[in-house]
């Protein structure tokens, strides 16, 4: 069945514990990448799953919900909505948004009250 150089242990990764263990849940890097940067939602794209955030110096930068922080809901952002995120610059599919939440005054904006982000 297995050549001369292989064992069923190397198709099944068998090791001395029995079979590898996995962990249901993944996990994210938890140092940042990039730059610590705020900016403003400007173009959701619900049904894509992704849009765009506008910085101070009117650069748009592309963002994609499984870029989002945990515990943030990609269908309770709106257009408007200031979030924080880490800038990554990428020299081949170029510059994006990850770990990208809601600031908590993007939230009061929405109940009415003011912000200082422009």
């Amino acid at each position: 069945m297995f050549g001369p150089h292989m064992s069923a242990d190397y198709f099944y990764a068998k090791t001395s514990g029995g079979a590898l263990k996995r962990s249901n849940k993944l996990s994210r890097p938890s140092a940042p990448r990039g730059t610590l940067v705020t900016g403003r939602i400007v173009h959701l794209l619900i049904g894509q799953c992704h849009g765009f955030i506008r910085l101070p110096n009117a650069r748009e930068i592309y963002f994609h919900r499984a870029d989002l922080q945990e515990g943030t809901a990609f269908n309770d952002l709106q257009v408007g909505d200031a979030v924080t995120f880490e800038l990554l610059e990428d020299a081949v599919s170029g510059a994006r948004a990850a770990r990208g939440a809601p600031r908590a005054a993007s939230m009061r904006d929405r109940a009415g009250e003011s912000s200082a982000l422009p």
